[in-house]
């Protein structure tokens, strides 16, 4: 997907520095070139769990794979003291790691899209998880169950929500399309919740 040459991709050994940072963008350099941090590793093929736990951290760190065992993230301070520790990780594990500061010569905007899908994806999850809140208050309103008990599970899962949300907007650097839907559907939920809480309370205040 990025062809890159030995003189656009280098061993990262200090921060990156002079980049613009602005959200919706890939971090350009001085030469406004966009710049990845890549990694790239390899790990022992046994334990298995291995190769499981460090993907399940560049997961969580929104990276993506351009292909086995090379995965970016647009560069920025964060990513790097993230990536870096990863690096330090996978060695402890008696595997071997390079971590490279990029520029793309060609196929950076795919780069890009790859990564604004995958936060598109994480959005649509929480889009998803909006429906089933709504679904979820619809039936407390057929079952008639108007209770603090009630009431306190739907906060909690409405808290759950919103802050797996954050994380996904933590990682959202460059701005996915999906992120103000995700937004607004969360509102939603917490419009409906408030509509929830007040009919609570009534019950509760009849019935006293």
């Amino acid at each position: 997907m990025v062809e890159a040459s030995a003189e656009a991709c280098r061993r990262q050994t200090g921060a990156v520095s002079n980049l613009d940072e602005g959200p919706g963008a890939v971090p350009v350099d001085d030469a406004g070139s966009e710049v990845w941090l890549l990694l790239v590793y390899r790990i022992p093929s046994e334990p298995t769990r291995l190769r499981a736990a460090v993907w399940r951290r560049l997961k969580m760190l929104g990276a993506v794979y351009l292909q086995n065992s090379a995965a970016a993230l647009p560069a920025g301070e964060t990513a790097e003291r993230a990536l870096r520790r990863l690096r330090h990780e996978i060695g402890e594990m008696q595997g071997s790691a390079v971590l490279l500061s990029c520029t793309a010569l060609v196929g950076g905007q795919d780069v890009a899209a790859l990564f604004r899908a995958a936060r598109d994806g994480e959005y649509e999850e929480i889009l998803d998880k909006c429906v089933d809140f709504h679904t979820g208050l619809e039936k407390e309103y057929v079952a008639a169950h108007f209770t603090f008990g009630e009431l306190e599970e739907n906060e909690v899962e409405l808290l759950k929500l919103r802050n797996w949300c954050v994380k996904v907007q933590e990682r959202d650097v460059l701005g996915a399309p999906k992120r103000q839907a995700a937004l607004d559907a969360l509102q939603g939920c917490d419009k409906a919740l408030e509509a929830y809480a007040a009919r609570v309370y009534l019950e509760a205040d009849e019935g006293s």
